[in-house]
């Protein structure tokens, strides 16, 4: 598989506000490639500047091997679907998705059977003679969906198009693009700032924060090895920890925490580094008295049932939440009691921090 899309030091600034910072990034080809991040971390503008809606202030977008500025949009192999389903209010719904189509003068016998298999594909068989007014949100959106895939565009960029629908909806609408997605072997660039949504349908994602490209990986690395501190507490939920190396024997690594002490294990860190510590809700146990290595306590003060899963929140002395995971059924610890948390140290993500922020309060513990 090639790149089909390459981003190389691209920078875009509007007027005073840097909102794309150095970005470089590779898209395979057939891959679904998701850009997330929270409202304003530059992830719409980024895939505004692929389409050739916006250009870049400095570096290269190449679609295809060829540079986007050489193109007009429209010449372009790539579509996009917006959140605003821009649809022709006064043409049908078989009419919009034709659009395209019609404009490349495609036979008509072979626009109506590709017109009839987009609607089947995103479940709106028997809508053709209608109008985009007599459709809810979510049937807009997929009407905007098919009338884009039925161009077979190379690359599809997608700006948050399930935003609008309810949630069943949505999870089954995710599920439908991934297939699509893998049966047409077209590249999506997606973006969204719903973390569950880009763990369910991407091969890769590529989390930005402020304009900068935190980490790019799969789900998978970037759910069990967040690089950094936005990315852990981002994507899912985290119990985090801020601290001070005090001893490091082989690879297991002794934190001093706000609350005490605590236990990783990793390499390439040093004696005195300012890190932070990671641990998921499901790797987190705890004990009824303190465990080697481990001092920090917490106090038992609520539970939240969340279908087959218990959520028990357990409060440190600094007044911070802690949360531990369990199936429903399996055994939790009382309200009210005291706990000891611990984990096993290869289940501990330490991370370097790379604002090297001196904590004041554990100045204080490590100054005496």
């Amino acid at each position: 598989m090639g790149h089909i899309v390459e981003i190389e030091g691209v920078n875009k600034i509007y007027g005073t506000n840097h909102v794309v910072k150095d970005l470089n990034l590779t898209v395979e080809e057939g891959e679904f490639l998701t850009l997330l991040g929270s409202s304003g971390c530059g992830k719409t503008t980024t895939l505004r500047m692929i389409a050739g809606f916006e250009e870049p202030s400095s570096g290269s977008i190449k679609v295809e091997g060829e540079s986007i500025e050489e193109k007009e949009p429209y010449e372009r192999n790539v579509n996009t679907v917006f959140q605003s389903y821009a649809l022709f209010p006064h043409k049908t719904i078989f009419d919009n998705i034709a659009y395209g189509l019609k404009m490349k003068k495609v036979p008509k016998d072979e626009i109506k059977k590709r017109v009839m298999e987009m609607m089947e594909l995103v479940q709106l068989e028997g809508f053709e003679k209608r109008y985009p007014n007599q459709l809810s949100g979510g049937q807009k959106q997929r009407v905007a969906i098919a009338r884009a895939l039925i161009n077979r565009p190379r690359v599809l960029l997608l700006d948050e198009p399930l935003g609008a629908l309810d949630l069943k909806l949505r999870k089954q609408m995710q599920l439908e693009l991934k297939r699509l997605q893998k049966k047409l072997n077209i590249t999506f660039i997606y973006v969204t700032h719903d973390q569950e949504e880009a763990l369910t349908m991407s091969d890769r994602i590529a989390i930005m924060h402020e304009g900068i490209l935190d980490q790019l990986g799969t789900p998978t690395e970037i759910y069990e090895k967040p690089k950094t501190k936005f990315v852990a507490t981002f994507i899912g939920e985290t119990n985090i920890f801020d601290g001070c190396i005090a001893e490091i024997t082989d690879q297991d690594i002794t934190i001093n925490v706000e609350n005490g002490a605590v236990l990783g294990k990793a390499v390439g860190f040093q004696n005195g580094e300012y890190i932070t510590v990671s641990i998921r809700p499901e790797k987190m146990k705890y004990a009824s008295a303190p465990v080697e290595g481990f001092s920090i306590e917490a106090k038992v003060r609520d539970y939240i049932y969340v279908g087959s899963i218990v959520k028990c929140i357990a409060v440190l002395p600094n007044g911070n939440e802690l949360k531990i995971e369990r199936l429903a059924g399996e055994a939790l610890p009382e309200l009210e009691t005291t706990i000891y948390p611990y984990w096993n140290r290869e289940d501990a993500v330490l991370i370097h921090n790379q604002d090297q922020v001196v904590f004041q309060a554990m100045e204080n513990i490590v100054l005496g």
